[in-house]
């Protein structure tokens, strides 16, 4: 059954579409351990003028789970290090505040959910976001199922507008949703302040490679304002250690 959300700006009410997916079977969280090799990085003459490698295939079939797997996180910092065809990006998670989130993403990225998928959306009229996290590309995909909303009062947000809105700032990684308690795999980078309404739970921010978000932001999509980023952006690898 595809599930469709809708993330609203301050200022024009515009559609930003989210998902979550179908089941099948569970399991339990793990955190990646530290590999003993890194990824090389591509050398610069491969590059083109967004600084992005040719995109890899993508995944074939993607994978799903029947149950949100079994909180074993500790309540501390994690370390996501997405490796991206257009560069590397490390976010701090905050295993304290959103445990069932941070341990979503450490069992998923142990099992490889997110490795050769794309970032489906990017807007840059009103909210400035790039969207990933959906194996399909589609918007609607997940891993099978769904948990709850954390952490929406985070003061650091910013000071809610007349509106009810919020600046979800710079730097921010989220969580995209289909309506309360419906959240998947799909996740947002912010690499402007944005203003949104309170409900997308904040798990992380970007520590290092926002500037890779935003060279990716700068050759716009398409549709213009809200589509698939027109420099085509696929993660290659997503691993989660303890911080």
């Amino acid at each position: 059954m595809r599930r469709t959300g809708t993330v609203v700006t301050a200022i024009a009410l515009a559609a930003f579409a989210a998902a979550c997916g179908s089941s099948s079977s569970g399991g339990n969280a793990t955190v990646n351990q530290p590999q003993s090799t890194s990824t090389p990085s591509p050398t610069a003459a491969a590059k083109n003028a967004n600084g992005c490698t040719p995109p890899p295939a993508l995944q074939q079939s993607p994978q799903s789970f029947g149950a949100e797997p079994k909180l074993t996180i500790a309540p501390t910092t994690y370390v996501a290090t997405i490796v991206t065809n257009c560069g590397t990006i490390t976010v701090a998670l905050d295993g304290k505040h959103a445990p069932h989130t941070v341990n979503s993403f450490a069992f998923l990225a142990g099992k490889g959910y997110f490795d050769d998928t794309p970032c489906h959306r990017l807007t840059s009229s009103g909210i400035y976001v790039l969207q990933c996290g959906d194996p399909t590309g589609t918007g609607s995909g997940g891993p099978g199922y769904e948990f709850k909303d954390e952490y929406l009062g985070d003061k650091d947000l910013g000071k809610p507008d007349p509106t009810g809105a919020v600046n979800y700032f710079a730097g921010i990684v989220a969580m995209a949703n289909a309506g309360p308690g419906t959240n998947g795999s799909q996740f947002f980078l912010v690499y402007r302040d944005s203003p949104l309404p309170p409900s997308y739970t904040p798990f992380g921010r970007v520590t290092k490679g926002l500037d890779v978000v935003k060279r990716i932001a700068a050759a716009g999509s398409n549709p213009p304002g809200d589509g698939a980023p027109t420099q085509p952006v696929v993660i290659e690898s997503f691993t989660v250690t303890k911080g």
